[in-house]
């Protein structure tokens, strides 16, 4: 599944190339070797994408060398705020199998010209004349004044062998070397794709009008905390800044937000804030908003920009705490191509809180955001479940689940619609969290915590849940079985203690395979004769033959099944009972454990 999430997000790269590069990203192409030399060049979109925040597609475009002529080089980005060259070799592989396991070969690694090109040299060693693109790298590389100050990173989009990794520092001396296997591209380039985490701010610069703020700029306010020493600076900025911070930065600016943007959830107070925005010409956004809160680790003005009636913010390390739901509706008003955001944002303003944090450890910086995120929201409530969001167990428990089995743990609400938005995924792969425990558990036999009314209540899950994979692969099971059973008895139901009671059965007698078929789930749970249908007929003679037995299942005259699943004894029975059916053999095999797909 990660494969294809992988090659759901090169589409939507080759999707976003405009007319113009038709040839090299063609929509639709001819044939498989169009479409798998389009995908290869996406790729490298995708790693400057992510590492570097190049969100438009001709600036990407701009710096890929990949063609004739390239000395090896298949992409370069300069990054005058390291001080680092970037020189990038790419190898797309276009099976799962090839791309999860083929290595670059030494002849591969041995075309890579880093010394020659960036020497200055204009033809490679056979005297083949370097690529105009390559030349406009040197031409960059030669127009910086400090140079001397600056390293080479060869970056490999690649499969690399332990034995190559010697000859590296051989072919390439004193530069800096970074290499992304398979697993590290799924994680660190595919993943921040799909959950909008993939570039993060660390230096923020918001222009202010200043020309109808008859009483300055800001107003700022030192403020001592339990946690920390704090100052307050609130200030109106232009809503257009706002909606451009949160395009290009989307869900990593709001790590410390208890929520990502509520597609349907919010959608109510979503409509309200789109509706101020496009339907008036005046400013009313800024007398009907909350305004946004925001988290700095420093804040400055500079009200002295070489223009009158204006100023610039800046603010370092930036992290959108309350206000989440209006940044990302205005960033989607900016995105959306059929609007012209400059016209319709206009002079519309909006209150920014900047809250900047002197010397707090990280776990007082965490108690003061929970208890300011608590207090300020108001439009859209944060539930108990949010507040838990961004704990270490929980971002654990999320890259085990993607790692192992390519499906996707909404620890925070919200986190995935840019991902489902933009076609890299369906909801189907994203699994909300309290179905994600309530089946963990089932699974795992504790139906008293599968049913529990308010599992994040106290947040109470344990750490050596960690420790033990094999309880993941028995979720992994019985999330097959949630779906089938859900499938079988309608999406609208509701998930009773049976169902729960009905999904460790099902675990247990199809000897935990990840991949069980609908037959498979179907024989054990909703056959005539099956397993549930002779263990439900075992319980229903005895309460009708010995109707004391279990007082209160029969009511005029009829069986309750939910009723039984509710008495202390139900779950010590079925365990009886499947361990019964495992003894006689009368339960099904299958292959080892494989992910998810």
């Amino acid at each position: 599944m990660r494969y294809q999430f992988f090659i759901n997000v090169l589409d939507g790269i080759i999707r976003e190339a405009p007319a113009r590069y038709g040839k090299k990203y063609p929509q639709p192409p001819a044939n498989a070797d169009q479409l798998n030399q389009a995908r290869s060049r996406a790729l490298i979109h995708l790693f400057l994408k992510v590492r570097f925040g190049l969100t438009a597609f001709e600036d990407r475009e701009r710096t890929v060398t990949d063609g004739g002529y390239d000395g090896g080089v298949d992409a370069y980005h300069i990054c005058r705020q390291t001080r680092k060259i970037y020189l990038l070799q790419s190898k797309f592989r276009t099976t799962e199998a090839n791309f999860e396991s083929k290595e670059i070969t030494s002849d591969e690694l041995i075309a890579m010209d880093v010394d020659r090109i960036t020497g200055g040299f204009e033809q490679d060693e056979l005297g083949n004349e370097y690529s105009g693109k390559i030349k406009q790298l040197q031409r960059e590389i030669s127009e910086i004044a400090d140079i001397g100050r600056y390293d080479y990173v060869v970056v490999l989009l690649a499969n690399l062998a332990s034995s190559q990794r010697d000859r590296l520092s051989r072919l390439f001396g004193r530069h800096l070397i970074d290499v992304f296997p398979a697993e590290r591209t799924y994680s660190e380039l595919v993943f921040p794709v799909l959950s909008g985490t993939y570039f993060t701010a660390s230096d923020l610069v918001i222009p202010i009008d200043l020309s109808s703020k008859n009483a300055g700029s800001k107003i700022s306010y030192e403020v001592r905390t339990k946690y920390a020493d704090c100052e307050i600076t609130v200030l109106f900025v232009p809503a257009i800044e706002i909606a451009r911070i949160m395009h290009l930065y989307k869900n990593a600016i709001l790590k410390y937000n208890p929520r990502s943007y509520l597609e349907h959830e919010g959608q109510s107070v979503n409509n309200a804030i789109r509706q101020t925005v496009m339907d008036s010409d005046a400013n009313e956004l800024a007398l009907y908003n909350n305004g946004i809160t925001m988290l700095s680790e420093e804040t400055n003005i500079n009200e002295r920009v070489g223009r009158r009636a204006s100023a610039q913010l800046y603010v370092r390390n930036p992290q959108i705490i309350n206000g989440g739901q209006t940044s990302f509706t205005l960033s989607r008003i900016y995105s959306d191509p059929e609007i012209d955001a400059e016209k319709v944002f206009g002079n519309k303003e909006i209150m920014l809180k900047v809250i900047t944090v002197f010397d707090c450890s990280p776990d007082n910086k965490g108690r003061l955001i929970d208890e300011i995120s608590t207090a300020t929201n108001r439009q859209t409530p944060v539930i108990g479940a949010d507040r838990f969001a961004n704990d270490s167990f929980h971002l654990r428990v999320q890259k085990m689940i993607f790692d192992r089995y390519g499906v996707l743990y909404e620890r925070k609400r919200g986190e995935f619609a840019d991902g489902v938005r933009d076609g890299y995924i369906t909801l189907r792969v994203v699994i909300e969290r309290n179905s994600f425990w309530r089946v963990y558990y089932a699974a795992n036999g504790d139906i008293d915590q599968a049913a529990q009314k308010r599992l994040f209540q106290k947040n109470n899950f344990k750490e050596k849940i960690l420790q033990d994979p094999a309880s993941f692969d028995r979720w992994a099971q019985g999330f097959r079985t949630y779906a089938r059973i859900r499938s079988v008895l309608g999406s609208g139901m509701r998930f009773e203690r049976s169902h729960y009671a009905m999904i460790f059965a099902c675990v247990e007698l199809s000897d935990r395979c990840l991949e069980p078929t609908d037959e498979a789930i179907d024989a054990i749970l909703f056959s005539d004769g099956g397993f549930w249908d002779r263990f439900v007929s075992s319980i229903r003679e005895r309460s009708i033959a010995d109707p004391q037995l279990f007082p209160g299942l029969l009511r005029k005259g009829k069986f309750s099944v939910n009723r039984y699943f509710k008495m202390p004894q139900s779950l010590r029975d079925v365990k009886q009972a499947v361990r019964r059916e495992r003894e006689s053999g009368n339960h099904s095999n299958c292959d080892p454990i494989r992910p998810l797909q």
